[in-house]
């Protein structure tokens, strides 16, 4: 079964950056295309950005130029580096994982954007 676990501070002024992680187990990650989901209050889930297993990249417009994935196979664990942060960055984020159609999510960690 697979699970994966976010993890990251919380907290960071506007302008500010943040690194987010999420360590996957339970299967074999390096085929495992990884995705970072975030959620707002009151709004839908929005994908943030993905990485496929072949290191391929994408983006939300919102997002692009401040945030990098990344993944480290040798970890089993993929980030989320988060620049120049702004107040409707703020949310919970979800770590995702898909292979073979079969779809993961991790418990969410929020990120809270304020001076």
């Amino acid at each position: 079964q697979v699970q994966l676990v976010e993890s990251g501070v919380g907290v960071v002024q506007p302008g500010g950056s943040l690194r987010l992680s999420c360590i996957f187990s339970g299967s074999i990650f390096s085929r495992e295309t990884m995705g970072w989901y975030r959620q707002a209050p009151a709004k839908q889930r929005e994908l943030v950005a993905f990485i496929t297993s072949m290191g391929s990249r994408s983006y939300a417009d919102s997002v692009k130029g401040r945030f990098t994935i990344s993944r480290d196979n040798a970890k089993n664990t993929v980030y989320l580096q988060m620049n120049s942060l702004k107040v409707d960055d703020a949310a919970v984020y979800y770590c995702n994982s898909v292979s073979g159609g079969a779809s993961s999510w991790g418990q969410g960690t929020r990120v809270t954007v304020s001076s």
